[in-house]
């Protein structure tokens, strides 16, 4: 018995212990190239509504509830989900904070569903050529405890639908 608490009381502090040295936030960024002016792609992304048709998330339930307030494209526009049917798509809303022509959009993410957070996401455009734009996809969010433990599992999973929404957007724009 006595040995059976040593063991749970050593792993409880191994979790504490790596939650102390964890990093506190999430920061995730994957690009692509795409074969496209950079005005066409800026002004395809800068619509919140096309992500519908290349964000992995947007596609996860395509029966989940979707709201949109304000003028798409425009900052202030908010777009909110709820999948009462799919946990793992939750609900929350993201709002454009600001557009740069050409250059960035900046949104804030709110989770109310599954977990609560708050998170910022944005796209920053760059043109590499005349018919070649740069699109780096970055996720920016807090990682408190216990997610901060699994901060390193959540970044590459999360990484890996940043780029196959990346991909999706590619070959969206390239047809």
């Amino acid at each position: 018995m006595t040995t059976a608490l040593i063991v749970i009381v050593l792993f409880v502090a191994a979790i504490l212990i790596a939650a102390l040295f964890a990093g506190k936030e999430m920061n995730i960024e994957r690009s692509v190239i795409i074969e496209k002016p950079l005005s066409e792609v800026f002004n395809y992304l800068k619509f919140v509504r096309n992500q519908d048709n290349f964000s992995v998330w947007n596609m996860t339930d395509p029966n989940m509830n979707k709201n949109y307030k304000g003028t798409d494209g425009e900052v202030g526009y908010i777009y909110s989900w709820d999948s009462p049917t799919n946990k793992n798509v939750g609900a929350g809303e993201q709002e454009v904070l600001s557009i740069e022509e050409g250059k960035n959009i900046q949104y804030e993410v709110r989770f109310s569903r599954p977990m609560k957070n708050v998170a910022k996401s944005g796209f920053v455009i760059d043109k590499v050529s005349e018919n070649q734009t740069r699109v780096l996809w970055g996720f920016y969010s807090p990682a408190k405890f216990p997610m901060n433990v699994m901060k390193g599992m959540m970044e590459k999973m999360l990484g890996k639908d940043i780029e196959k929404s990346l991909d999706n957007l590619k070959s969206v724009l390239e047809k």
